[in-house]
């Protein structure tokens, strides 16, 4: 269905209404600019942030300190005892309580703090340090002044922000009101600190290759698709950055790696998000069996530094990291936890084996090696509860792995599992550049079938390899995953500052029943 401008206007919600501003504080805001106050000054002189009073006052007394300080943050409690007020500043670094007297401000000030200020107001305080008969270190506050005034109202003090979706679409309100969450994000902060600084310690070169790119390629997955009108061509968002890595690889770079946001056409659920982070790794002159070592290593190693052991707690399950990390091959896999022996049945026998099990898609399969992909999905993965490398892949579904060297049919190629989720897939990576290019076809004979995960056809990367790539290692790692699983998360949505969610107008519309306004088509080739 097509719209004219005004006729989208008439479903499109007023964004205006989305806004949470709270009348009574937008009333106090008109009242102090008539007063003439600037209600957002540049700059504050702050000379202490509150972790370092609490660092440097840890042994005070219950006397005013002789030194005085200089901070600013949010005010999260405001506690009203007459003339005198007990007040909470958070700063990025921590929370430290205000002892606020109307006998040292003098009362325009204490009257203007008290009618004015309110939570979630942003001022900086100078004064002393002492602390409370209750034990409490306490700023004794000289001065303020108010830095920014907040006209959107926190939540209610003592429960935060406990909507999950609001958390989700409004993360800055989930940031400020609940501890967890920014320590989930800091601890999302130093888990990439220290995969930058593992592979940065073992001389790996880290580069940047494209997003927007003419054809996408290096995963099966459904790309996004937009168009460059300057260069009147269609271009897709990256599932991968492999396909240019290894590019780099043939041009003498031995050893890179890249953190990349990546983006794919597929479902939202607690283990996927259309946008998402990996580290790709590429190491020239090594094969699977390197990349199996190096992935265990930089696990290990990340598990050890983030949280002081080789065990994590997750779901209350004890996950062990410690060093060999479990090998099997898919065949073994699926004979150990399936009890099926797929080598050991016909196609039609393994056809019927699905159908009793219920499995949807049971027609797809048309190969022993393709069944033994389809019940390794539908009877192995979730059981990997403990870290496990899954080796062996059948060629099928590994279209730019090496054959393997001893096993017909099949790829040097492995998987990581951990609780059930894919960690890492790693390859002795395909550097036959013929083999390369009938694997693509092949792909690409599938896509053109209806297929919408299969890969294109990239014939510059073809030509890439014409030129040689030495036999070379490689790895990709989900990091969004990596941090759920260091953080105690089980949704994805908990380790992404800001998921993708459906627009609020879209929901609006859905739940009236309306058609959304088409695209405007993008211009032809």
């Amino acid at each position: 269905m097509r719209y004219s401008l005004k006729e989208r206007s008439i479903l499109v919600t007023d964004p205006s209404e989305t806004l949470a501003f709270d009348q009574t504080r937008l009333d106090k805001v008109r009242a102090l600019r008539e007063k003439g106050v600037d209600l957002y000054p540049p700059t504050f002189d702050r000379k202490n942030t509150i972790a370092n009073i609490r660092t440097k006052f840890a042994e005070i007394t219950h006397e005013k300190s002789e030194e005085s300080v200089a901070t600013a943050g949010r005010l999260y409690i405001i506690r009203n005892h007459g003339k005198t007020i007990f007040a909470d500043l958070g700063d990025e670094s921590g929370k430290i309580q205000l002892y606020i007297r109307k006998a040292d401000l003098g009362d325009e000030v204490f009257d203007f703090f008290n009618q004015y200020i309110e939570r979630g107001d942003f001022i900086g305080v100078t004064g002393h340090v002492f602390r409370t008969k209750l034990g409490e270190i306490t700023i004794w506050v000289d001065t303020i002044t108010l830095l920014s005034k907040a006209i959107c109202s926190l939540p209610e003090k003592f429960h935060g922000l406990t909507d999950v979706e609001k958390r989700y679409r409004q993360r800055y309100v989930d940031l400020i009101v609940n501890e967890e969450s920014r320590q989930a994000f800091r601890s999302r902060s130093r888990i990439i600190t220290s995969i930058r600084r593992f592979l940065n310690d073992r001389e790996f070169l880290e580069f940047e290759t494209p997003i927007l790119q003419p054809i996408y390629g290096g995963a099966n997955a459904r790309p996004f698709t937009t168009f460059h009108n300057c260069l009147g061509q269609k271009l897709f968002l990256r599932i991968a950055p492999e396909l240019y890595l290894k590019r780099l690889v043939v041009g003498g770079f031995e050893k890179v790696f890249e953190i990349a946001r990546n983006f794919r056409n597929e479902d939202i659920d607690t283990h996927h998000n259309p946008e998402f982070t990996m580290v790709e790794i590429y190491w020239a002159y090594h094969d699977v069996y390197d990349m199996m070592d190096l992935t265990e290593d930089f696990l290990s190693t990340l598990v050890q530094e983030i949280n002081g052991t080789q065990e994590i707690t997750f779901e209350e399950t004890t996950i062990s990291f410690k060093k060999p990390l479990r090998r099997l091959t898919m065949e073994d896999a699926v004979k150990e936890y399936a009890g099926i022996d797929i080598f050991a049945h016909s196609v039609d026998e393994l056809r019927a084996l699905a159908v009793k099990n219920h499995f949807k898609e049971s027609d797809k399969p048309k190969s022993q090696r393709e069944f033994l992909i389809y019940f390794f999905e539908n009877m192995v993965e979730e059981k990997l509860i403990q870290p496990t490398f899954i080796y062996d892949y059948p060629v099928e579904n590994s279209p730019l792995a090496k054959r393997h060297r001893t096993k017909d049919g099949f790829t040097e190629r492995f998987e990581l599992f951990i609780y059930g989720m894919e960690m890492a897939n790693g390859f002795s990576e395909l550097n036959d550049p013929l083999d390369q290019k009938e694997r693509f076809e092949a792909q690409d004979r599938k896509r053109l079938l209806g297929d919408l995960e299969a890969q294109m056809i990239d014939y510059d990367y073809i030509n890439a390899l014409g030129y040689g790539m030495p036999p070379t290692g490689g790895v990709g790692i989900g990091i969004d995953r990596l941090v759920m699983l260091l953080t105690g998360n089980n949704s994805i949505k908990e380790v992404i500052l800001f998921p993708s969610m459906k627009s609020m107008q879209a929901e609006g519309e859905e739940a009236a029943g309306k058609e959304s306004p088409a695209a405007e088509p993008a211009p032809k080739n």
